[in-house]
This record gives C-alpha cells, structure tokens and sequence, in this order.
C-alpha cells in the first residue's frame, strides 16, 4: 500500500556516495534528484532501486527454527523467546557472551540504537562491516591528522588540479562521483589511476599505473623518493604544519624508482612522470578504496599516500584524502558507534569525560570501557565457545566474510543465533530466529555519506506482511530486555537524541535534515587551519613494505584477487533480485591474462576450477587486460570461499591477496 501522491526523496540504498532519488508512489518511476551530492544523475543501481523491495523473497512474518525448519511464530513470542535467551547466557556466561553485528544498510537510528542496546546490556562487542574495508583508512587518518573521515567534499574534487585513484574503480563502484572527476579533468586536471589491472575508469586516466598487488607501500615510497630528492615537496607546509618529516625522507630513500620497478612492476620511468606530475600541480586529491586497505599491509598502505598528501600540502584548500566509502551507511554506521572501540563520533571508550557523557543521557552512571571484538575476531571467538549468542542486522557474514566456509561453522556452533533482515539470507539459514524488517523505503531515518553528509530518507509504502521497520524492532528488543530509555514512538525522538551525541548538531531537528540538502559534520572541508590532533599538526609515518600473507608457490602459483562490478553489490542478496541488474551480470566469472590463459589452454567461457588453501570455486574464464599471473573474482557471489582472512593492525583482512590455482575443467 502506498501512501501520499507526491514525489518521495529517498536515498538509495546502494553506495557510500549517497544518491537521492525522487519516487512516484503512484508509478514508482524513479528519477535523479537534481541537488546535492548527485545532481541529476543515477548509476543502474539507483535506477532500478526498487525491484528488489517487490520480490517475491521477502520476508514477511517472525520465524523461529524447529528442527531443519522455519515456522512462523508471533513477534510477541519471538521477542519473549529471544530476549529470555539473552538475559540467560548473560547470566550463565557474562555479557561478553553475546555480540551484536549493526548494518551498513540500515539508517543511523537503528545502528544508534543496537549499539546503544549492546553497550546497555554490558558488552562493547559490537561491530559492522566498516571493519572490512575501511576500518584500515580510520586507524590511518587518526594517527596522522587526528580524524578519521573523508576530508573535503565531493564538490573540492572538481577544482584540484591532479586526482591520483589508488585501489579504487569510480567508474563502476561509485559511478556518480565520476562526474565531477570528470569536471576536473575538463578543466585540465591530470588523472592518474594505480590498480591491479586495467579498470574502466582508466579510459580517462591521463597516467595508467598497473601495479603488482601487494605491493603499494613501495610505490609509494618510490613517488616520495622523486618528490624528496627533485626538492618537489612543499617545505613551507612541511615545516610549519608537520612532524615526522626526516624519518621519512630516510625511509623512502632506498625506494628509488628502478628499485620500485623490479618490485611493482611499474616502468621507473612512469613512476618519476606520475611523481613529478602529482607534485608539481599545485593541488590535488587522492582517492582510494578496497585495493588498499584489504591487504595485512592496509593500515600501512594508507600511510603512506597520507605521507604524498602531506609531502605536497594536499589538504584543506588545496586537495583532499577521500577514502570512498562502499555501502549507504557504513559511515554512518561507524559515526553511530557501531564498533566495537569506539562510541559516537568515533570517541575511544577510554574518554572518561565523553563516556560518562553518554551514560548520563542514557540514564546509567557508567559504560563498558574494554574493546569488544572485532568483527573477523568473532569467528574464532565462537569456536572457541568465548561467544554464545549473535545478534545480526542487515548483515551477510556467511558471504561478505573472508574464508566464509569457518565463518559458516561458526554460525552453527551458536546457542542462540538472531537474524533481523528483508530476505532469509545465507546467513539468516543458520539463525534460530529471523525477524522481518522494513526496506529503505518502507521506513523513515537519516544516511551518512562518504562526505559525512547526513541526509534525510522518507517512506514511499508500507513494508510486507507483519515486517517493521529496523528501529521499532529495536526499541521493543530494549524494553524487553530491560534497558532503560527505550519508549520511542517516532524515529525522529532518536535523530534528536543520537543529535546531542555531537556539539555541531546539539540544538538542531530532524525538521531541518527533512527540509534541506543534508548537515555535513563536523564541517564541509576539514584541517585547513590546524589538524584534530593535540599539537594541531600532521603526523607523518615512515612505514617499509609489508609483505602479503601468504606467497605463491608451485602449488598455489597465481595471485587471487576481488573486485566490485557495476551491476552488483555486496553479497548481491538485493540486486541478485533486481532483474534489470542481473541481465548485466548473472553469474561470476574469473578473469585471467592472456599469458595464464595460453599457459593453463584456457579460451573466453571455458569452465574453470579456482583454488586457494581455503576452499575452490567452479567458474567461467574471461580473458582480460590483467597482469600475468593474477586472477580476478568478483567478490558480489561466493567468492570468500576462496579469501584469506589473515588481519591487519584495523582487524580488516586480506581479501585482495591470496595464493591460488586454476585448472581447466
């Protein structure tokens, strides 16, 4: 049933970048909204936002395990039955026992809440797939400028002068941000693109750099190397804004280019051009994603493209450090305090003075202050039998997990395991309950973009069956279980109190984010003045490469990397039920070098049989422009059967770095 007969603003429910999209409810048309962040325009994704919310996969009423089957039960019985399992493990075991997993695709509201229903119940063990990507760029970005976000908006992008792309594919992960790269290169900016193969956004690239995977810290050492030693850097900047500049200018001094080259792959005469190139602009952005930060070295990697950035004064006014965020509201699901070391605002729990803050509002005298589990600690933690009961909203781990066939195992050693979702996922097969909730666009709430814009979504229709929206099912889960605070009876009451966490947004309503293009916090461009750390100056890493976990060999000769697809995302449970986006892509393929193909008799179609120590794949082959010896998946279906989940300093793994084999079948 539809409400209203106007055209409804929603954000979609897709990428970090945060589109809005207009929707007749009368004829569910979907078009672009012409303002910010996305003036005008939409990806397919965004087109075709809603088929996926009519399948006819939906989950409709509250299910409960019996036997090998799920029957239906009441949601005053499933709420009875759950909470009384929770309260008893925390008896028998303590509250470390249980552990939350909050959404990257729910709204701010609801992830505020479900760590605010953890930390309550009296344990910090609650994560969200933030830790999968770009947990790596927060820890990074808190130690050398002292926050740990996106810098500058979108809109800084189409003024710098050069846009260095690391890691990252705009053109089909996030393709709306390519207009104002575009803009940028219009006005003459040079762009330059480092991958692991030749991506569609190197069409425009003015400098494409295809790069060994694993080995990003000695390219950008050897960038520095040309930057320091050509006298390129900004010394003023430097000096006056900076400290840790002569252990770099030692620690890359061995990174020359030729040295790079036998390393990389990469011409050393590329690497000085990009060098010069990039310093020599005068201002600049540097982007990056995945391709950086899933790697054991990830914390490292991102390191040192701060270190370029901050060699060459790329902050503030005159660049900015974008690491794009994946999924709709992974930034705001870690800004909500959906991690397992941080409360709002990404506020360690050792700050005393803050914690008691939130306590207060909260109606208690203290929180937890021991770091809870990451989310890839929990795994073992439950097969050790540290971990009983998992609570999980709007998440996959049976997929999006690295080495998923222990992450399955995992799931069915649970006492209790609860499961709140729009579809009976591969993770929710294993829950002892699931819970129907509400789309993105059978509910109200705000989003966080990549920028840190917070934005407000509307309801365009009421969700199926007995499915409620992800904060109603939470503020009943709270009352029962006891915990104060919890009589909500519109989701705007939690936008006003998730508001006081946040002195930039003390004072204001959700009738402003209703009726305005969204609040950027703290501010729209950050560290123009000084930087968030206690001397107000920059701290510059000298970090050496980190070699990847695993190596190949004889038995295990290639290098097994993931990707993003246009069509898909994340573990494709909705857009796997978005036909027009299935005809783009209906099945995975693995994409190997004209080289391997030769060397393994390989042909465009044949079936193949992917390999790492993990787990194996069956697939097709497609031969494409990647370098010799590394094969290509994308990550949208099952490839984590075959990803390493060894983890760096972030807790985030090495989804882009596994020792593999491939035999025709």
């Amino acid at each position: 049933m539809f409400i209203g007969g106007r055209v409804i603003k929603v954000v979609c429910p897709y990428c970090g970048f945060g589109c809005n999209i207009l929707i007749d409810p009368k004829t569910l048309k979907i078009t672009p909204y012409k303002g910010e962040p996305n003036r005008g325009k939409l990806c397919p994704k965004g087109l075709h936002a809603l088929e996926f919310v009519f399948s006819k996969d939906r989950l409709m009423y509250p299910l409960k395990k019996v036997g090998e089957d799920f029957v239906r039960i009441s949601w005053d019985k499933a709420m009875e039955e759950i909470s009384s399992r929770l309260l008893e493990i925390r008896e028998n075991y303590g509250a470390d026992a249980v552990a939350f997993i909050a959404s990257s695709k729910v709204s701010n509201e609801e992830n505020y809440l479900l760590q605010k229903i953890a930390r309550l119940f009296g344990t910090n063990n609650i994560d969200n797939c933030a830790r999968l990507c770009h947990e790596a760029s927060v820890h990074a970005l808190k130690m050398t400028l002292g926050t740990g976000a996106q810098t500058n908006p979108y809109s800084d992008l189409e003024n710098v002068k050069a846009v260095l792309i690391w890691g990252y594919n705009p053109a089909e992960t996030h393709p709306v941000v390519m207009d104002y790269i575009l803009k940028a290169k219009k006005k003459g900016a040079k762009i330059i693109v480092v991958d692991v193969r030749e991506t569609t956004t190197m069409k425009l690239a003015d400098y494409k750099v295809i790069i060994k995977p694993g080995t990003d810290i000695t390219l950008a050492n050897a960038i520095m190397n040309v930057i320091i030693s050509e006298g390129l850097y900004n010394k003023d900047f430097v000096k006056t804004r900076t400290t840790g500049f002569s252990e770099v200018k030692m620690g890359v001094k061995k990174y020359t280019p030729e040295y790079a080259e036998k390393v990389t792959g990469v011409d050393s005469r590329l690497i000085r051009e990009v060098a010069r190139v990039f310093a020599k602009a005068g201002s600049g952005a540097i982007m990056w994603g995945m391709g950086l930060t899933q790697h054991v070295s990830g914390v490292e990697n991102v390191l040192a493209i701060i270190d370029i950035a901050l060699l060459l004064g790329y902050i503030g006014d005159r660049g900015g450090l974008y690491p794009m965020r994946g999924q709709n509201n992974v930034q705001g699901a870690a800004y909500m305090g959906a991690l397992s070391e941080f409360l709002p605002g990404y506020i360690p729990l050792n700050d005393e003075n803050f914690r008691k803050r939130v306590a207060r509002l909260w109606g208690v005298k203290d929180l937890p202050t021991e770091r809870g589990l990451y989310l890839t600690e929990l795994w073992d933690a439950i097969l050790e039998g540290d971990v009983k009961a998992l609570y999980i909203v709007g998440e996959n781990p049976a997929v999006s997990e690295a080495n998923v066939l222990k992450v399955r195992k995992a799931l069915t050693k649970l006492d209790l395991l609860v499961v709140q979702d729009i579809f009976l996922t591969r993770t929710a097969r294993f829950a002892h309950y699931v819970l129907p909730a509400a789309a993105f666009c059978e509910k109200e709430g705000s989003y966080m973009n990549s920028e840190r814009r917070i934005q407000w979504s509307s309801k365009v229709c009421n969700p199926p069956g007995e499915a409620r929206p992800d904060w109603v099912i939470l503020s009943e889960l709270g009352k029962v279980l006891g915990l104060p605070g919890f009589n909500y009876s519109r989701v705007e009451e939690i936008t006003e109190e998730y508001f006081k966490m946040f002195p930039e947004l003390e004072g204001r309503s959700a009738e402003e984010l209703k009726n305005s293009e969204g609040i950027i916090i703290p501010y729209r461009r950050l560290h123009t003045i000084q930087f968030s750390t206690p001397d107000g100056k920059a701290r510059m890493y000298a970090v050496e490469q980190i070699m990847p976990w695993e190596t190949p060999n004889g038995e295990y000769p290639l290098i097994l990397t993931t990707v993003r697809v246009i069509s898909h995302y994340n573990t494709g449970e909705m857009t796997l039920r978005s036909p027009s986006l299935v005809k783009l892509m209906s099945e995975p393929v693995v994409y190997i070098s004209r080289e391997d193909a030769e060397k393994y008799g390989i042909k465009n179609g044949d079936l193949v049989k992917v390999e790492t120590r993990r787990g194996s794949l069956t697939l097709k082959a497609k031969i494409a422009n990647v370098k010799e010896g590394v094969i290509i998946v994308p990550f949208h279906f099952d490839a984590n059967v075959l990803t390493n989940d060894a983890l760096n300093k972030a807790g985030t793994p090495e989804l882009k770095f596994s020792a593999a084999r491939i035999v025709k079948l």
